[in-house]
């Protein structure tokens, strides 16, 4: 039996889990959703786990998920042509005229609009923050100098951040929509977009994805920049879940202020009703240790109750010694924290009269009553995955077991704190389906005799509509 906890754990496909038996290891010991990351990803090797994935999925019934990262505009320096060390004082041009080798005076830089976003006195970030730069003045064409603030070693091919800098490139990138067209075809469960400054980035991906696939894929936001920190209310009513991208988060902001940034972010989505991952560095010493540190038990446990719906393995999972014995680890930490009484969301009841207000409405009092009553379960039936997102947001006490014939809904809700989706394609009187869920509940070990469960649908049934109906049932 897979591992039973509310809280996901999302783990990045690579090198390190390529065959069948370490990923339904990795499976087995927690992993809910696999995420493909489409800065490092080959398609060969792309559509090779993803066919092992579904290969799982349909041999053991599993609901694994698939979320395809798309890059974003990731900005690089050139080759080195030597070991290069900069010095503080020192003075670089940044040249984007045409690709050459570097040296400690001038250096290639990919972003060819860089001389004329940039202004004296900004901040240039290379290497994660390790190296710091100002610059001094650019010529609006194709080159810029800069003074060395805090140097370094100066290796090939660095990722460059540019604080305090508004970048024109547009969030979904040349390489991105070629990427994002490839995981259409292969239709995955969620993408995620890097880089997200404004609600407009969303739309040119939400646009590409209705035009190019029969059914709804949902985006999720990367939340690493400081104009997507200051535009977060627009942007989680145009995307359909954030993810806590603290890397270069970290880099763009002070490292001091992403904590409560964190919290911020997913207070955020519980608002809005949406999914959160928090990700980056969770378990960084398990890519070559079997122990993580007191400090990241810490901050696993702390996403936890913040409220994350999931935690994400990087480096960890895709070229780490141990993917298995890092998702058993983070299950632990998970198991431990995840129904603690300490835990309490400010989460909203539904007060905007909106069209789907009435379904909003019921979700709240059933996560409220499923606590009052001490329900084992809240089951409902779903064709959108709508109910489960909303359910979900208000962290009930019990299971959500979410009921679907839509195929595409059984894996994307893996994503969803507390949610598991099973198949369900009868749709006769409202009297025998719950029945029939009921006993799927008791027969997956949810619910034993004498529990209640609370059990929600639309009727009439065959009609699939919005949710209108709360029933409360004792087993027998």
């Amino acid at each position: 039996m897979l591992p039973r906890k509310k809280t996901k754990i999302v783990a990045t496909l690579g090198p390190a889990c390529s065959t069948k038996e370490i990923i339904k290891q990795m499976i087995e010991s927690g992993v809910n959703v696999f995420r493909i990351n489409f800065s490092h990803a080959d398609y060969f090797d792309i559509e090779d786990k993803v066919k092992i994935i579904r290969e799982l999925n349909d041999e053991f019934h599993y609901n694994t998920s698939i979320l395809a990262d798309l890059q974003g505009p990731k900005l690089r320096v050139g080759v080195m042509k030597d070991e290069v060390v900069l010095k503080k004082g020192d003075i670089i041009t940044f040249s984007t005229k045409e690709e050459f080798l570097g040296t400690a005076q001038k250096v290639y830089m990919t972003y060819k609009s860089f001389p004329q976003d940039v202004n004296p006195g900004e901040s240039i970030l290379l290497d994660d923050g390790k190296l710091i730069f100002t610059v001094l003045d650019t010529d609006g064409v194709e080159e810029v100098r800069a003074v060395v603030v805090q140097g370094g070693p100066l290796r090939s091919k660095k990722g460059v951040n540019l604080p305090n800098t508004k970048v024109s490139l547009p969030a979904l990138t040349e390489k991105d929509i070629k990427d994002a067209l490839f995981a259409i075809k292969l239709s995955v469960d969620w993408i995620a977009l890097s880089f997200v400054r404004t609600e407009e980035d969303l739309e040119d991906l939400r646009l590409l994805i209705e035009e190019h696939s029969a059914h709804k894929i949902p985006i999720i936001a990367k939340i690493e920049k400081p104009e997507a920190v200051a535009n977060i209310n627009k942007i989680v009513s145009h995307c359909d879940g954030l993810m806590v991208a603290r890397g270069d988060l970290g880099v763009e902001i002070p490292a001091q202020e992403v904590p409560l940034i964190q919290k911020q972010l997913v207070h955020k989505a519980k608002y809005a009703r949406i999914p959160v991952i928090i990700a980056t560095q969770m378990m960084e010493t398990m890519i070559t240790s079997l122990t993580p540190t007191r400090a990241e038990v810490n901050d696993v446990a702390n996403s936890v109750m913040d409220g994350a719906d999931a935690v994400m393995l990087s480096g960890e999972t895709s070229v780490g010694n141990y993917p298995v014995q890092v998702i058993e680890k983070m299950t632990q930490i998970i198991n431990s924290v995840e129904n603690s009484e300490l835990i309490k969301l400010p989460v909203n009841d539904p007060k905007i009269k909106t069209k789907r207000f009435i379904t909003k409405s019921i979700c709240y009092h059933a996560a409220i009553m499923a606590n009052s009553i001490e329900a084992k379960v809240i089951n409902t039936l779903t064709n959108s995955g709508y109910t489960a997102f909303q359910i979900s947001a208000w962290r009930p006490n019990a299971h959500i077991l979410a009921y679907t014939s839509n195929k595409h809904m059984l894996t994307q809700l893996s994503l969803l704190w507390g949610v598991t989706a099973f198949w369900y394609d009868k749709y006769e009187s409202t009297d025998v389906t719950i029945e029939d869920i009921n006993q799927i509940a008791k027969d997956n070990n949810y619910v034993i005799e004498g529990d209640y469960t609370i059990n929600l649908a639309s009727m009439p049934l065959n009609e699939k509509g919005m949710v209108n109906t709360i029933r409360v049932s004792e087993i027998e």
